[in-house]
């Protein structure tokens, strides 16, 4: 397998972190080319100073100097700015692209990378979610392939690799079902950022782990799945499966199931997407049978955690209501965040974000970004 170099747009959040961890377990498979971080300018000097990149992006300008002194003995280019994120993705030593920008913000990088025909791992499902129509009409123009990142997407992959000709009856998304599993709405009512964060199976960003607690983040998953996978919104099931072991299933026509297993750790689906169509050997812990006797499933509860019902009126209306549905959860998290508002609250905030909005049918990328803009306005005006 030839090496690739890989540009990392988010190399200081959790995926990013991870996937460094992953090139550093393969150095003769990976090497990292680009680094680009938000805000945390000291890890992105350290990982830059560790993997001696190319390039490195910081999109907080005011950082800039302050990197650009650090990396100035290291003989790495050092850009700033939101452009400097979106054009970085031209360089011709780029192989693949890794976007792991958390939200809306990763949508524009990801557009130029399709653009500058850079094959896509795909971290960042709000992509696909504000813009999934857009994307996937993009990638088939310029011929550019999207490898799924994320762990129930790369399951799905999986189990599809020698399936492509054969139709999928149903795909079945599994969830953990989060830190509140079983809990009632007035078991929720006091509800602290703290315990929301304590997610009992993967170690995730805190935006990521509030949504897989208000299972927002498996509704995502839901619309992203449609479009990966082209497929109906009626054939997407999602089952919660609280041991994590089983990433998703995809059952065809004939009735069989194929299911990928492993252990909660994003390092393997990581690891695939650079890979693909190879399996390279890891280092990492392997999965053993004896230590999970039993698997368990359960229908989720959508009365308690409306999220994921909304996200599934959402995939439904299609237009623009997906990227509205994004846009205010991603408001309502922020707020959970900083203690401005409950729990509860944030389900409330974008189911009323949702209604106050008149979707748009085949909405176009300037679409997107008005709409993005507006339900914002909208749901901070509800908190």
């Amino acid at each position: 397998m030839k090496k690739k170099n890989i540009a990392i747009l988010g190399s200081t959040g959790s995926i990013g972190t991870q996937a460094l961890q992953v090139i550093k377990a393969n150095p003769g498979f990976f090497c990292c080319e680009v680094l680009v971080a938000n805000g945390n300018a000291d890890l992105l000097i350290e990982q830059a100073i560790e993997f001696k990149p190319n390039a490195v992006v910081i999109a907080d300008e005011t950082k800039y100097q302050t990197v650009k002194q650090a990396l100035s003995p290291h003989d790495i280019k050092v850009f700033a700015g939101a452009k400097s994120v979106e054009q970085i993705v031209e360089m011709e030593t780029i192989d693949m692209v890794l976007t792991c920008m958390v939200g809306f913000a990763g949508l524009p990088s990801t557009i130029h990378a399709i653009k500058n025909k850079k094959p896509i791992a795909l971290a960042n499902k709000e992509t696909l979610v504000v813009a999934g129509e857009l994307i996937t009409k993009l990638a088939q123009e310029h011929g550019v392939n999207l490898y799924p990142v994320d762990s129930e997407h790369s399951a799905i992959f999986q189990c599809l690799v020698g399936e492509f000709d054969n139709p999928i009856e149903k795909i079945y998304l599994t969830a953990s079902g989060g830190p509140f599993r079983g809990k009632t709405r007035s078991d929720l009512l006091n509800i602290t950022k703290h315990q929301a964060l304590k997610h009992p199976n993967w170690t995730m960003g805190a935006k990521i782990t509030i949504d897989s607690a208000t299972l927002m983040n498996k509704g995502l998953e839901v619309i992203e799945a449609k479009w990966l996978f082209n497929i109906k919104p009626e054939q997407i099931e999602v089952v919660i499966h609280p041991q994590s072991i089983i990433h998703s299933m995809v059952q065809f026509t004939d009735g069989s199931i194929k299911a990928q297993l492993g252990l909660p750790d994003m390092k393997l689906p990581i690891h695939y997407a650079f890979s693909y169509p190879n399996r390279i050997a890891t280092p990492f812990e392997r999965f053993d049978f004896t230590k999970y006797p039993s698997f368990t499933f359960e229908k989720p509860d959508t009365n308690t955690f409306a999220n994921l019902a909304l996200a599934y009126q959402a995939l439904d209306k299609g237009g623009i209501m997906p990227c509205v549905l994004n846009a205010a959860n991603e408001i309502a998290v922020d707020a959970f965040l900083k203690e401005k508002i409950s729990f509860l609250k944030m389900s409330e905030v974008v189911e009323l974000s949702m209604s106050k909005i008149n979707n748009k049918i085949n909405p176009s990328l300037e679409d997107y970004f008005s709409y993005n803009t507006e339900a914002r306005a909208i749901a901070t005006s509800l908190i």
